[in-house]
């Protein structure tokens, strides 16, 4: 095989391990998210209750295995966010920490979509000439049937897959490197690509978004 002019870190994190949490596990990754979701600045905003918490499959890089959730409240608004732990000396979970943060922006409102994704980034990678690479943590479940398997694929190089548990996935993949930005594909059983969606969103997208929304109120 030839070199690649490529170089990008790739498949770092370790496939899932075990089935969606439940029972006493999930109670306790539920304090755990709990507590940081109640840490979320939400400028004033009243969240509401928070309701029934949906997890995601386990990833594990950098020793650390990430537990990523969503969860609606009676507001309205979509809270996401992760659990992360490290192995303790005898094989359990220890060393837990928890992020959270809070979008109005749901899959119900947005009927285009073909996949939910939710992101945030754990930490960086290093490449050639001192370029970084964020390590972003992806979970979402797809709004189409059909699917088998979810890749994250950076600059058309697939850096990540994940086989969907119960129609849930997680990825960490290196994104924003090299000017490159990540994009999440949903395969079929017979390796078809059904679904394909950005986590970059173009400037003049935005503008255009803005534009409108001025437009409006006019």
């Amino acid at each position: 095989m030839p070199p690649t002019d490529r170089f990008v870190i790739s498949f770092a994190a370790e496939p899932p391990q075990e089935a969606l949490a439940y029972g006493r596990w999930a109670d306790t990754l539920r304090e755990h998210f709990v507590l940081a979701c109640d840490d979320i600045d939400s400028d004033g905003e009243d969240l509401g209750e928070i309701g029934e918490i949906r997890w995601f499959p386990d990833r594990t890089y950098g020793q650390r295995t990430y537990v990523p959730a969503v969860a609606r409240t009676g507001a309205g608004y979509e809270l996401f966010g992760y659990v992360c732990f490290s192995e303790g000396a005898n094989g359990g979970p220890t060393d837990f920490e928890a992020r959270a943060d809070f979008t109005a922006d749901t899959a119900e409102s947005n009927p285009d979509w073909k996949l939910d994704l939710n992101e945030m980034v754990i930490g960086s990678w290093r490449g050639e000439g001192g370029e970084r690479a964020e390590m972003t943590l992806v979970w979402g479940v797809p709004l189409i049937p059909g699917g088998e398997l979810v890749t994250a694929e950076l600059a058309d190089l697939a850096v990540d897959q994940c086989q969907l548990v119960e129609q849930h996935f997680t990825l960490i993949a290196a994104d924003n490197y090299r000017g490159d930005y990540l994009d999440v594909k949903l395969w079929g059983r017979r390796g078809e690509e059904l679904a394909v969606e950005s986590l970059y969103v173009e400037d003049d997208e935005d503008d255009e978004s803005e534009e409108a929304g001025e437009q409006a109120g006019a």
